[in-house]
């Protein structure tokens, strides 16, 4: 069975993460690292885009509870209307 395609996708972005924070750290190890306030900019810019994956995160599963709780009430509604009848 394939992976969810929200799950493909954060596989993705954290695959994306990892290159950037290993590239990152061996980048300062070499000793030819920017300076501090632009390493202090990227440290920022890193926290806030694993923010933005947090919150999308967050949201698919919204949408996937929001569907799933229609579904069930499109279900419970056919029910519903078969007792009637």
């Amino acid at each position: 069975m394939p992976a969810p395609p929200g799950l493909a996708t954060q596989v993705r972005r954290l695959e994306a993460r990892l290159s950037e924070v290993l590239g990152d750290q061996v980048w300062r190890e070499s000793g030819i690292g920017g300076p501090d306030d632009i390493e202090q900019l990227k440290a920022r810019i890193s926290t806030l885009e694993q923010q933005a994956i947090d919150l999308e995160l967050k949201i698919q599963d919204r949408d996937d509870d929001l569907a799933a709780a229609r579904a069930a009430n499109r279900e419970l509604m056919a029910q519903l209307n078969r007792a009637h009848e």
